[in-house]
């Protein structure tokens, strides 16, 4: 049996395919949903568990798992201070469930509330395979920029929408007064118009007055 959700993966990707984090970045300081992608890079094995550490120095409060058929979740909390912090995700596959060669599956968690003070997190990852074979995905990125045979799981963090330094608030309270400052021209220029339609309607009108007295005259005077 297999898991429901894997897809084939091309083969001529296998040798550069490793356990990654999807997507790879979230906004610090919120709550986010990621999925951890997990390709099974065997010929012959099938992937029954993969653990994810969770980083120590930028303590996670909150995890919750996806259900996923055929495998069970669990999570492991430890102290720091007063809180209760993550400090593992476990899932394990039941007895004739496994990621087949050539598949991928892919485990959803929602966490948080991500740090502010980093731009990225790390999450080492270890993959099991049902004919005892494990693999650690812990490697940092390397100084050179080149990737490294087993790099870790990292999730980039980015700065949050109007958290510049408050300059998203600027703008916004400036938005608000240029669409005030517009409201209050065009009620100006409203308020103008009416008052020379207004104007022009007493001219017709006491032009028209006139005619009518004139009219009246003339008449009185052929009868004279």
């Amino acid at each position: 049996m297999t898991l429901t959700s894997a897809a084939a993966l091309v083969t001529a990707g296998l040798a550069s395919a490793h356990v990654s984090v999807q997507p790879g970045e979230a906004a610090k300081g919120s709550y986010t949903k990621v999925a951890f992608r997990v390709p099974n890079e065997s010929a012959t094995a099938g992937t029954v568990k993969l653990e994810v550490n969770l980083p120590k120095d930028f303590p996670l409060t909150s995890v919750r798992t996806k259900a996923v058929p055929g495998w069970k979740a669990s999570v492991t909390k430890v102290k720091n201070g007063e809180k209760d912090v993550v400090s593992t995700i476990t899932w394990q596959a039941d007895q004739g469930v496994r990621i087949n060669p050539d598949e991928f599956a892919e485990f959803e968690v929602s966490l948080g509330k991500l740090p502010t003070n980093t731009d990225q997190l790390l999450l080492p990852a270890t993959q099991t395979y049902d004919d005892g074979k494990v693999v650690k995905w812990d490697a940092p990125p390397a100084a050179n920029g080149q990737e490294p045979d087993h790099p870790a799981p990292a999730l980039k963090l980015t700065a949050a929408a109007g958290d510049a330094h408050g300059h998203g608030g600027a703008a916004t309270a400036s938005a608000v007064a240029k669409t005030d400052g517009h409201k209050d021209a065009a009620a100006a220029g409203t308020d103008t118009a009416a008052r020379w339609l207004g104007g022009a309607g007493l001219a017709v009108g006491a032009l028209g007055l006139g005619f009518g007295v004139g009219a009246i005259l003339r008449g009185r005077r052929s009868a004279a």
